[in-house]
């Protein structure tokens, strides 16, 4: 059984002016996103500025999405690291904490081989039971799971269940997609190739755009798996500008920049993550307002 299926939501982590995780703007946002549709919150990834928080923040703020969702839907935890070892202690934490799965990044600078990748993935599966999401984004880690190598881990290790697939090259995906043959559920991890990906058999999104715009991201899978193919692709293809704009610097500057246009509050960015320019930011809004979520 799929851990979700639908639109997850990459939470963002919002931080007081200090710096601090503000647990407040946390418990709104959170809200905000289930009532808005969202069908998964995915915390502690890349858009949760999971690298710059302090083994201790990263397991509270895992705790504290766990017990403010209360099982109203799943919860998926990032606990990858480049140090196997820190990855399976993060994983087995969040285990205890009651998330509904992991999501683990391949190993990033020291990044490892093919070989060396499934060595890890296996090591952290076999340490813990909840089941796991194979987190591929080679433009932040510098390393990709080949095709091969994911369907063999999930071959290996049965819970080995999905992968979030951020390559950008849809002839990876597919190529994944005819050799898994089920095995392995599909997430897009880029939210200009939802529609594009589950046309390949994807299970849903990973998305940083249900930040800012949950329920329009719900429905664009909703349609999809309703059989309103064309209606999904319209929603699509309607996101694609402001797709652009949360892109436009290194993520999650500029949905950071979004969150505090729509009044959320979700405060500043950790080093050495530094604030939007304001040239951007005037783009952003520009598209948000197109797109009528500002």
């Amino acid at each position: 059984m799929s851990i979700f299926t639908g639109a997850g939501v990459a939470i963002v982590t919002p931080m007081n002016q200090d710096g601090s995780v503000n647990y407040d703007v946390f418990a709104n946002i959170i809200e905000d996103q289930i009532n808005g549709g969202t069908d998964c919150i995915i915390v502690c990834g890349t858009t949760g500025e999971a690298s710059t928080l302090s083994h201790e923040e990263h397991l509270e703020c895992i705790k504290f999405v766990v017990d403010k969702v209360n099982h109203r839907i799943p919860v998926v935890a990032g606990t990858g690291s480049n140090c196997t070892e820190t990855a399976i202690y993060l994983s087995k934490e969040a285990e205890k904490y009651g998330v509904d799965g992991l999501l683990v990044v391949t190993p990033y600078y020291n990044k490892a081989t093919q070989n060396g990748l499934k060595k890890h993935f296996k090591a952290i599966a076999d340490a813990v039971k909840v089941p796991i999401i194979l987190y591929n984004v080679p433009s932040r880690t510098g390393f990709n799971i080949l095709p091969e190598t994911a369907v063999a881990m999930a071959e290996e290790s049965s819970n080995i269940v999905a992968i979030k697939e951020a390559s950008g090259n849809i002839s990876q995906v597919a190529k994944l997609a005819s050799l898994a043959k089920g095995k392995l559920d599909i997430y897009s991890g880029n939210d200009d190739q939802i529609v594009p990906i589950m046309s390949l058999g994807g299970k849903g999104v990973i998305s940083v755009l249900s930040n800012v715009a949950p329920k329009q991201t719900h429905d664009m899978v909703a349609e999809y798996l309703a059989g309103n193919v064309e209606k999904s692709m319209q929603l699509q293809l309607e996101a694609i500008e402001v797709i652009g704009a949360l892109f436009c610097e290194v993520n999650p500057i500029p949905v950071k920049a979004a969150m505090n246009l729509q009044g959320k509050n979700v405060g500043t960015l950790r080093m050495p993550l530094t604030d939007m320019e304001e040239k951007n930011v005037e783009k952003l809004a520009d598209a948000m307002k197109k797109y009528g979520i500002l």
